[in-house]
């Protein structure tokens, strides 16, 4: 299945691509292996995945330890203060900083383990009530606080967008990050580093890709359904 799932994605990225005028080699594809075994993680990795994304950092400190240190972690759901000491010398990128307050941990804490943290500001586009992240007003701000911090790297934006059956109806979400990206990257007030636009989950990242997306977060497309009850 799993062979099958990853192939189906990976055609659907290149077609998303071409659509596009792009270049398969600007879009990189994250496997968001939440609630997902060890054994499937250990099969996507030996089907080439390296990439792979969690919501949970007790999943990540469990998974960290169990599959090779080539792979590279993302947290991708909603980080606590309390519970970035115990993964900020284990992943890759941080998509999801939404305060300063959490940036404000995030710094302490690589400073301690004398690591650069990689993180993106996790905007909510659509101002959805039930769900976190910053308003596009306030993005700028936090980013000039933030490319202050000698142990962070602002490396760009992510947005979850609403969950809709046609996808379409996200392509406005998108583009809206996206122009908010660019003036971020215009202005240069991270030195350079801003070059990730984490944008397009299983049901909508075609279209994410087509509207400037440099990362897919795709989980249900790789591993299947999950099931929330065990």
């Amino acid at each position: 299945m799993l062979r099958e799932n990853l192939h189906e994605v990976e055609e659907k990225i290149q077609e998303a691509c071409r659509r596009a005028g792009r270049d398969r080699g600007e879009v990189t594809l994250v496997a968001v292996s939440k609630t997902k075994p060890v054994e499937m993680l250990k099969e996507a990795y030996d089907l080439g995945m390296r990439v792979f994304g969690e919501n949970k950092v007790q999943e990540i400190r469990e998974k960290y330890e169990a599959l090779p240190r080539d792979v590279e972690w993302h947290m991708i759901g909603h980080l606590q203060t309390n519970k970035v000491k115990y993964i900020v010398d284990k992943v890759s990128l941080i998509h999801s900083v939404d305060s300063l307050r959490l940036a404000e941990v995030i710094e302490k804490e690589a400073q301690k383990h004398e690591k650069t943290v990689d993180i993106l500001l996790e905007v909510n586009v659509a101002e959805e009530e039930s769900k976190f992240g910053l308003r596009i007003s306030e993005v700028l701000p936090l980013a000039e606080k933030i490319v202050q911090f000698p142990h962070i790297r602002l490396r760009g934006l992510m947005t979850i967008a609403p969950f809709v059956e046609n996808p379409e109806k996200n392509r406005e979400i998108f583009a809206n990050l996206h122009e908010l990206y660019v003036d971020i990257k215009e202005k240069n007030i991270d030195n350079g580093t801003v070059s990730i636009l984490s944008m397009g989950m299983t049901n909508d990242y075609e279209v994410a890709i087509e509207e400037g997306a440099t990362m897919v977060r795709v989980g249900t497309g790789i591993f299947g359904a999950r099931d929330y009850s065990i």
